[in-house]
């Protein structure tokens, strides 16, 4: 598998947040979860996303640690 990258996934994380509702503009490395209005079905969903597309499995307790959006690319790129 190649290497991902952390534009790579934030790219992805962006996109896939931006479905859910919020304004890509407002959608930065150090927005939170709560500012964008992303909730626990969203964060589920984008786990979800980020499984299919990276292998990487984000469990309930990973996604409760999760603040920001940069909290979720660092951790995402981490396991990839």
């Amino acid at each position: 598998m190649s290497t991902v990258t952390n534009e790579q996934v934030e790219a992805r994380v962006v996109e896939a947040l931006a479905s859910f509702g919020p304004d890509p503009s407002q959608i930065t490395r150090d927005a939170t979860f709560e500012e964008l209005d992303i909730d626990s079905l969203d964060l589920v969903e984008l786990a979800q996303i980020v499984e299919d597309e990276y292998g990487v499995v984000l469990k309930g307790e990973d996604m409760k640690e999760l603040k920001t959006v940069g909290d979720a690319v660092d951790l995402i790129v981490s396991r990839a």
